[in-house]
């Protein structure tokens, strides 16, 4: 029966055209035994993105119909359709695991049935790009295979989608279909883009969002506004401790965009200053962002949302909230894995895509107050000028500390106690 019924989703395939309109096969239900024996998640691997859209160059996304194959979830075609946050719009992009044991390639797997993008030049003409089981074998025995591997160097896009099975070889949008064609950099259907993609090369997130001044302005508080400790990334030592602040009320706004006028804020200054507030939190656009503006869900569901007047004067000190999720902009983030202040391998900064700043622990802080957004790198106005003190003549083992009332010398440890802040 399993034979017959092969045969006849291949004999089905040969009547797809160059521009598949791609149809719902004839199995109206899933061997869920034989279909979770196929595509057993690999736990072990390393995830680049998890349930993340795959979007193509017109902002519509890859999608799946887990009934739209064989009995297993095996020849399943990728439909394109308008995003819609379905299940069957979720992928994981593995970089590492079971089923990929190339350095600098993915497996692009669905999130929905666990079966991977796969390309075969041996099937019909509009049917060689299809969901298989990870590995290759229809029965999930597979180990790994260059038809479900494809070259990354990191980001979210725009990207093309190359078998490393075949080599000029592209995938492409044909009419609601994925298909293969020659590759070319040009052809805009050839480029797709991980959740709201765009990497380092993304134009600026939002139009809400308050824009750089034209020349630098100068900061509006005194001199003694300090610092709090680290900002997600950072491993270092604290930089200035500042006096604990009462745990503002946290805001019912609803959008949460980025004001660009003088509004009343719940802490320090208690009038936002646009400028000072574009000065102290910078977008890095030279960073490699792992995630652009996407949301961040607890295990309920909720979203982190930010609301930018809940902070000071600059957008700092603003409290992380959850929220029931709705897509505004608030609930937007950035995941920056390489950048101007992220300079440490395997972490990330989590920037807000509004406001710029960092999220931030600073356990100095009031309880209930400790985990804020601030400026990346650490210092209220967006600069960065915290320096150890270390002769030359010693290589690095000695440096110039505090000693009582005198400066003395001691051996490196990078603690706080031996940072001195310019300016």
């Amino acid at each position: 029966m399993v034979a017959i019924l092969s045969s006849f989703l291949l004999a089905a395939a040969t009547f797809v055209s160059a521009f598949p309109a791609v149809e719902r096969r004839t199995v109206q239900q899933l061997d869920q035994a034989a279909s979770d024996e196929a595509h057993p998640r690999d736990n072990g691997a390393t995830r680049a993105f998890s349930s993340t859209q795959i979007k193509t160059s017109d902002g519509q996304c890859l999608f799946v119909d887990k009934l739209s194959g064989d009995f297993r979830a095996n020849l399943t075609p990728v439909q394109v359709l308008a995003c819609d946050d379905s299940d069957g719009q979720k992928w994981d992009i593995i970089t590492s695991g079971q089923h990929n044991n190339q350095a600098g390639t993915i497996l692009v797997v669905s999130t929905l049935t666990q079966a991977c993008l796969n390309f075969d030049p041996r099937r019909a003409a509009g049917n060689q790009v299809l969901l298989f089981s990870c590995g290759g074998r229809a029965d999930g025995e597979g180990q790994a295979t260059d038809s479900q591997l494809f070259p990354f160097a990191g980001g979210s896009g725009p990207l093309s989608l190359a078998p490393v099975s075949a080599a000029g070889t592209c995938l492409t949008v044909k009419g609601n279909a994925l298909d293969q064609a020659g590759c070319d950099k040009g052809d805009a259907n050839q480029s797709f883009s991980f959740g709201n993609g765009g990497g380092a090369a993304a134009p600026a997130p939002n139009s809400s969002a308050i824009p750089a001044p034209s020349a630098p302005a100068p900061a509006s508080a005194p001199a003694s506004i300090s610092t709090p400790s680290t900002s997600a990334v950072a491993q270092g030592p604290v930089q200035n401790v500042p006096t604990p602040s009462p745990t503002p009320e946290v805001s019912n706004s609803v959008t949460g965009n980025a004001p660009t006028s003088a509004v009343a804020v719940s802490r320090a200054g208690l009038v936002l200053n646009p400028e000072a507030a574009a000065e102290a939190n910078v977008r890095d656009d030279t960073a490699t962002r792992a995630f652009s503006s996407a949301s961040l869900k607890s295990a309920d569901d909720q979203c982190l949302f930010i609301d930018p007047t809940a902070g000071d004067f600059r957008e700092n000190l603003i409290p992380v909230q959850l929220k029931p999720c709705d897509g505004s902009a608030g609930q937007k983030f950035d995941v920056i894995t390489k950048g101007k202040h992220n300079g440490v391998a395997d972490s990330i900064l989590v920037v807000s895509t509004v406001t710029q700043g960092c999220l931030n622990f600073d356990p100095r802080r009031a309880a209930g107050d400790q985990v804020i957004l601030f400026s990346c790198g650490g210092r209220a106005d967006g600069g960065d000028s915290s320096t150890q003190l270390a002769p030359n003549s010693e290589k690095g083992a000695t440096c110039l500390i505090p000693s009582g009332n005198v400066l003395g010398s001691g051996a490196c440890d990078g603690s706080q106690g031996q940072l001195f802040t310019i300016g």
